[in-house]
């Protein structure tokens, strides 16, 4: 007997949209079915994502993956900033995002947000926010479908914990592990003097 998810008539096409507080930005329920196999997870359909308000088309899909306590940015581009779709594929991670467009009306504002590969969530990240996430669990695995071409040149970020963003992060900051690069990111003082090009 075929127990297609199409056989047995589930609708594939479910996603649920919630706006975040920041302007443009969404925390997606994504389209999930599972049974006694296991699951299957919808990430992502270019039509129902423009019923909803949002072009995305994918240039880049790649993902990470973190131990436990591990931040992770804040990244973004200088030059063509990239639209960001995140979700965690294994574990749970805390995704921040930071509103960086000069003329928003939530500019310099953030939001932070529990994905997971349970509650089967993604983050809508628009173009000119910086993105980053704590990893809540030991071998989780993030996956990344990014709007845009990658610019090496111009791939940075503000510091995880720069005072005047004030992120309150769900890890103590001695026990955050971190790259050399991530700690080596400009302020975001520094950011207003070479912001993004949006």
């Amino acid at each position: 007997e075929d127990n297609s998810l199409a056989e047995r008539g589930v609708n594939m096409s479910n996603f649920h949209f919630d706006s975040l507080k920041l302007e443009g930005a969404y925390l997606i329920e994504n389209f999930y079915a599972g049974d006694s196999r296991g699951g299957f997870r919808k990430c992502f359909e270019k039509n129902i994502y423009e019923e909803a308000g949002i072009t995305f088309q994918v240039n880049e899909c790649f993902t990470s993956v973190s131990s436990k306590n591990v931040i992770r940015g804040l990244h973004f581009q200088l030059h063509n900033p990239q639209a960001k779709l995140v979700c965690v594929l294994k574990g749970k991670a805390w995704d921040v995002i930071v509103d960086l467009r000069k003329n928003s009306t939530t500019y310099k504002k953030w939001v932070g947000v529990e994905l997971s590969a349970v509650n089967h969530k993604a983050v809508y990240v628009p173009r000119g926010f910086a993105h980053g996430f704590a990893s809540m669990e030991d071998e989780t695995v993030m996956l990344y479908q990014c709007d845009g071409a990658y610019d090496k040149e111009t791939d940075t970020g503000i510091i995880f914990n720069d005072p005047e963003i004030n992120i309150k992060w769900p890890v103590a900051e001695k026990e955050a592990i971190h790259s050399a690069r991530d700690l080596c990111l400009m302020s975001f003082q520094e950011y207003t003097m070479k912001p993004m090009n949006i």
